[in-house]
């Protein structure tokens, strides 16, 4: 197991850069990078609008007010970015410097991969604060999405799963096959408009809080008060979460039974006269959720990074999710490439955590026969 695991761990090395290779080619690819996002905003708002670029309140690059401009209005021509019409070009290479953009792509990949192997992401482009401190500011967020929706879907999934295929074609079934398929079939966003319109003050009630994942004065709050509160703010998102999320593992779980169900070790304990729950549960059950259980570190890294970050917009939850979509929007580089870093490593540790769990659900695997 041990080699097992080593293997895997080195595998991760050519996995994760190349990963960070191809989202840096296709990011460096597209249009409006962090340098034309500025020079948009100097262009909207003049001279005034250089500021943004001082660092901790020392001197502003091309000097303060009006001074990103030439004396005699000369445009910087020629210049690949869209906002820099009317701009010294003097300016417009210091912005590139302070960027990072003075030097060739792959000179900037190296030195930022050199960085992330040190956990070293740089500061944000335009909140001015360290990538490391923003992440870790956010993660709580994000993390009570995942773990409470991790915990509800399989709390849900794996009963209704077992029900559903202990019952296999009856009504009980097929009327839950369709709650499945509606759930399959329609994202956990529209779930998540559906209750702001019903719950939320929209056309109907206003119950439930739209905003935040807690109210003004929280810290004054008694321990009952906070938790209250907590989830009062937490429902709705989470509710959009689970239905959005369960129909998978539930079919999951129904198939997996029914294939442990047919094998003949279970005719033969039938045959023994065992009970039907001592069949399903002392013999069934073991083998039918190795596949399940195995496949919960993957299942909280999709509802972590994916899942939520629709819902962590719509609800204005200022998670992971809401910092990534901002860091899309405004070209923030460091903070897109670093917390990809991060999720990567750790998708694939966990990833290797789920084969990990297959040898502790059931001990008859062996993994040291595996060449990767």
């Amino acid at each position: 197991m041990l080699a097992y695991i080593i293997r895997r761990l080195l595998l991760m090395i050519p996995t994760l850069f190349g990963i960070m290779v191809v989202s840096f080619v296709v990011v460096q690819s597209a249009p409006g990078g962090p340098v034309e996002q500025l020079l948009n905003q100097i262009t909207g708002l003049e001279g005034s609008a250089t500021q943004r670029v001082s660092r901790g309140g020392g001197e502003t690059v091309g000097g303060a007010g009006g001074g990103a401009k030439t004396g005699s209005g000369q445009s910087a021509g020629g210049s690949k970015y869209r906002g820099a019409q009317g701009l010294d070009p003097a300016f417009i290479k210091e912005l590139e410097k302070l960027y990072g953009f003075d030097k060739p792509a792959h000179e900037r990949f190296w030195l930022m991969m050199k960085n992330f192997v040190r956990f070293e992401f740089g500061e944000s482009f335009f909140k001015n604060r360290a990538v490391v401190d923003l992440v870790i500011e956010k993660l709580p967020v994000s993390i009570s999405l995942g773990l409470w929706t991790t915990l509800l879907v399989y709390l849900i999934s794996i009963p209704l799963g077992i029900r559903k295929a202990v019952r296999d074609g009856s009504r009980f079934d097929a009327w839950t096959s369709g709650v499945v398929i509606v759930g399959n079939a329609i994202p956990s966003f529209l779930f998540a408009v559906l209750l702001i319109v019903l719950f939320a003050g929209g056309s109907f009630v206003d119950w439930f809080p739209l905003r935040g994942l807690t109210s003004e004065g929280f810290d004054q709050m008694s321990f009952l008060g906070k938790a209250a509160d907590y989830f009062w703010h937490i429902a709705l998102p989470i509710v959009a979460l689970v239905v959005g999320g369960f129909a998978g593992l539930t079919m999951l779980t129904k198939n997996s039974f029914l294939d442990q169900i047919r094998m003949q070790y279970v005719s033969t304990a039938r045959a023994k006269g065992l009970t039907e729950n001592q069949v399903l549960y002392g013999h069934v059950f073991r083998n039918a959720m190795l596949i399940v259980i195995a496949g919960f570190p993957s299942a909280f890294v999709g509802i972590l990074f994916t899942g939520s970050l629709f819902i962590e917009v719509i609800f204005s939850l200022d998670g992971l999710g809401l910092l990534g979509f901002e860091a899309a929007l405004n070209r923030d580089y460091p903070i897109m490439f670093g917390t990809l870093y991060v999720f990567a490593l750790l998708g694939l540790l966990l990833n290797l955590l789920g084969d990990l769990m297959y040898v502790i659900v059931d001990p008859r695997i062996d993994f040291e026969s595996r060449r990767v």
